[in-house]
């Protein structure tokens, strides 16, 4: 399946995971990181993103 919104989506994607398949992929990412019990990078700002830190915990932590 290709997403159409690949390089708008891409332009947006702040996720600094080196090699990540799913940037760009919202629907893609967003199926990940829920199975997970995350969130995606995008909840985050630019500083907690980089800490690859996902949890829901981190984020209600950072709120």
């Amino acid at each position: 399946m290709e997403c159409t919104n690949f390089k708008q989506n891409l332009q947006k994607c702040n996720c600094s995971y080196p090699g990540c398949p799913r940037k760009g992929k919202c629907c893609e990412c967003l199926s990940y990181h829920r199975s997970r019990g995350e969130l995606p990078a995008c909840y985050f700002t630019e500083a907690q993103e980089r800490t690859w830190n996902r949890s829901i915990e981190y984020f209600i932590q950072s709120r």
